[in-house]
């Protein structure tokens, strides 16, 4: 008989309804038995039916789920993950660039090595983490990631400020400093080079490039990186979610794949 297995959702915005929809869509065995949201009545009416609505941390406990799927930001993190690793096996973090506080990770890890349970970070809009992970084990010497976005993606950050973006006719490159700096600034539109940099080289040795483009539709990644292994170059063009141009289909379809692997027997 297949397992499977038992999911809470924290935070039930565009990324993890869309995760929501396509498990159900698939027929996955995985059984959605709580959700965490505003507690408001049109956020509770956008709950499943069947599913419970979580109001405190503490129920968290009483539910022990098999895996808790986090993606409502740093003040969720703050709040849920310390129950979440205590009451779970796994806990899967997609609000990758809360990790820019150096305090947030070790204290997590000391929870989930109390708890048995294990922290886990999708690679969300990027692609081949697996080949950068490995090819640091050797030694990088630098690396590099790009993001280009259409100037909609932009609106309600820093760029508003810097460009304009309504009128905008040419790639602008309007950001270049450190992924701590860029995640920092931009957490809904940079958290994948958080992802990158803790594959890599970590958070103030990979350099981020953002850039606004008008010729583009989709979400851009470019990855460049150096070292013993030899040299990479990834490019990835993502589909923007419909729901929300500042994230790509794909981080939701990271998301799915890592959930699933929970109860896969086979796993790549």
């Amino acid at each position: 008989m297949k397992k499977t297995a038992t999911v809470a959702f924290i935070g039930w915005g565009a990324i993890n309804a869309h995760v929501g929809a396509l498990l159900a869509r698939r027929r996955s065995a995985i059984d959605v038995v709580a959700i965490a949201t505003l507690d408001t009545p049109e956020a509770r009416a956008s709950i499943p039916k069947g599913v419970r609505f979580l109001d405190s941390p503490e129920k968290l406990i009483e539910l022990a789920p098999d895996i808790v799927v986090e993606a409502a930001g740093r003040a969720a993190i703050d709040r849920w993950a310390e129950a979440a690793l205590a009451a779970s096996p796994a806990m899967i973090i997609a609000s990758t660039s809360a990790f820019c506080d150096d305090a947030l990770l070790p204290r997590l890890v000391a929870v989930a090595e109390t708890h048995g349970s294990r922290i886990l970070i999708p690679s969300g809009a990027i692609g081949a983490v697996d080949a950068l992970a490995g090819a640091a084990v050797l030694g990088l010497d630098e690396v590099t990631h790009q993001i280009v976005k259409p100037p909609v993606a932009w609106k309600g950050t820093p760029a508003d400020q810097l460009l304009d973006l309504a009128t905008l006719t040419e790639r602008t490159v309007f950001f270049t400093g450190t992924a701590r700096e860029a995640a920092g600034l931009y957490p809904q539109n940079a958290n994948a080079t958080v992802v990158t940099a803790l594959a890599g080289v970590g958070l103030d040795k990979t350099r981020v490039e953002l850039v606004a483009d008008p010729s583009f539709r989709s979400n851009g990644h470019r990855i460049i990186a150096r070292g013993g292994f030899g040299r990479m170059d990834i490019t990835l063009e993502n589909n923007p979610l419909p729901t929300n141009p500042k994230s790509s289909e794909l981080t939701a379809l990271s998301l799915v794949r890592l959930i699933e692997h929970q109860v896969n027997v086979v796993v790549i």
